[in-house]
């Protein structure tokens, strides 16, 4: 499922952000790429320990802690402290699928990658390029969102970063361990979940809404790993 998560970050959260972001140190992406990443990456990073990795990171999770939406589709067991990239000058990231598994160094938290997560902290209209390809069931699908706006998609897809030709493309990108570990059954208690909020706001209290999130919720039981 390839989902758009709108305004987890507000303007102002974005412009502040940035302001931290264009001052913190920078180093090559590949600080964190596994041996197949290597090859394909070119990018910037904010150290994964820098102090402004750090409070962003926590600025988005808790960000995230306040979205319905974002819980709804990746019914979160754990977020990978996020992390932060910036394309400029041509640089890119070929094909590649993201790791099964990723340790956060400085805490030591490992994970195993369900869903990959980019947080768009430019404006589109800020850069050339830059362009997020999905390859899915449906063929390739491009995103490049609004600053503040995330993409959320399966971690087994074939993905890539085109080349950035103005501008600069800057991000936060993580993953989440999900609670339900197989794709398609997180798509459809997702869609269960969003039928069962519009049914609340046309019939709260019908016996056919009663019978749907008890449904809802016995997937959840038979699926969920808590």
């Amino acid at each position: 499922m390839l989902l758009q998560i709108p305004k987890v970050l507000t303007a102002d959260q974005v412009a502040q952000f940035r302001v931290r972001m264009d001052s913190a140190t920078w180093i090559d992406g590949n600080a964190t790429s596994g041996h197949q990443s290597a090859q394909a990456k070119k990018n910037e990073q904010l150290a994964e320990d820098s102090i402004e990795a750090r409070e962003l990171g926590d600025a988005i999770v808790a960000a995230l802690g306040r979205s319905p939406l974002f819980f709804s589709a990746a019914l979160p067991k754990r977020v990978f402290p996020p992390l932060f990239n910036r394309y400029q000058g041509g640089m890119e990231f070929g094909n590649h699928v993201d790791g099964a598994v990723r340790v956060h160094a400085p805490s030591g938290l490992r994970i195993r990658t369900d869903i990959s997560a980019t947080l768009f902290l430019a404006p589109p209209e800020a850069y050339d390029g830059g362009e997020l390809l999905v390859e899915d069931a449906y063929g390739v699908q491009k995103v490049k969102l609004p600053a503040g706006d995330m993409i959320l998609y399966p971690s087994t897809s074939l993905h890539r970063v085109t080349p950035v030709t103005r501008g600069a493309r800057v991000a936060s990108f993580f993953w989440i361990q999900s609670m339900v570990r197989d794709d398609a059954q997180r798509a459809l208690l997702f869609d269960m979940d969003m039928a069962i909020v519009r049914l609340s706001r046309e019939g709260p209290g019908s016996p056919a809404l009663v019978s749907l999130t008890g449904c809802y919720h016995n997937l959840l039981r038979m699926w969920a790993e808590p």
